[in-house]
């Protein structure tokens, strides 16, 4: 899987920085909106009574902002895109055999730091552009500060960098000449990372992170 999105990745930025018989027009964009997490679950936390007990977290809702530089060549672009993300983390949950034996409050936040190539696939409806777009890249994913609300116990910090890749869709409504505003869709996703011992971890736990966005934003050319 790595591996495959690394290809990607390379065929990507190669798209995106030969004009092999294309003229490319620049732009340069930039995009707001709010993001859910979906629950982590940390797996191979540590073994009792020979099972295996899952701990996972549960975050609330946070930002998203992205930048970026592109290409368009008409029905499709290439970009290379810096994106950034925090949601706070709310609360813990220990299942063990399907059960939940253990829950909490926690406090603090995860962040994400990525660095996309993105293709678009451009539709034109009539002056409205509907888009399909996909990327991959690497990711810095940072547990800012994490604790139980009820423990005094110190709180813990981790990073780790990880593949990362995002799938989306949205509308491009044209504002004025040369400037596009964007309406979009974004999953994103890492491929698993390990943390140790975050919290009531007891060892190594693996894990990705997946959220949702609703962005909103411009697009200018260059």
């Amino acid at each position: 899987m790595k591996n495959a999105l690394s290809l990607i990745g390379v065929f990507l930025v190669a798209v995106m920085f030969s004009a092999t018989g294309f003229a490319a027009d620049k732009y340069v964009s930039g995009s707001i909106g709010i993001s859910w997490m979906n629950d982590t679950t940390f797996e191979d936390v540590y073994t009792f009574e020979g099972e295996d007990l899952v701990e996972a977290i549960d975050y609330g809702s946070g930002i998203t902002l992205t930048g970026a530089f592109g290409c368009d060549y008409g029905d499709y672009r290439a970009e290379a895109e810096l994106g950034y993300q925090t949601n706070d983390v709310e609360a813990y949950s220990v299942i063990f055999e399907g059960d939940t034996e253990e829950e909490g409050d926690l406090e603090g936040d995860v962040s994400v730091v990525s660095l996309m190539g993105n293709g678009y696939y451009d539709i034109d409806l009539g002056g409205i552009e509907f888009f399909l777009t996909a990327g991959v890249g690497v990711a810095q994913v940072d547990f800012n500060d994490i604790s139980d609300v009820d423990e005094d116990d110190a709180s813990y910090n981790a990073s780790e960098t990880t593949l990362a890749y995002q799938l989306g869709a949205g509308f491009g409504i044209p504002v004025s000449d040369g400037i596009m505003l964007d309406a979009r869709y974004r999953y994103f996703a890492t491929t698993d990372f390990t943390l140790s011992e975050l919290g009531g971890f007891r060892g190594d736990a693996n894990g990705n992170i997946e959220s949702h966005s609703a962005l909103l934003g411009l697009r200018v050319n260059l």
